[in-house]
């Protein structure tokens, strides 16, 4: 599994929040569906209030959160 960070906007009424997340899918388009999944879950946002604006895999020595990246090293 590949690691990709997905950022974008969440656009609600007289609000835009930037986010940046990182999860682990075989393919970009698989992050971005998990990412809209989370953020509707947790926000209790729409899709059509997310703006993706990029999905890009990231080297394991670039990864951020430190869980992903115990996972993708096989510790």
């Amino acid at each position: 599994m590949k690691v990709f960070r997905v950022s974008g906007e969440i656009f609600k009424p007289n609000l835009a929040t930037p986010f940046a997340k990182e999860v682990m899918a075989n393919k970009s388009e698989h992050a971005v569906e998990r990412v809209y999944a989370e953020l509707g879950s947790r926000h209790r946002v729409k899709r059509h209030h997310i703006k993706i604006a990029e999905s890009v895999e990231v080297p394991v020595d670039q990864i951020e959160n430190e869980v992903l990246k115990k996972i993708a090293l096989g510790e």
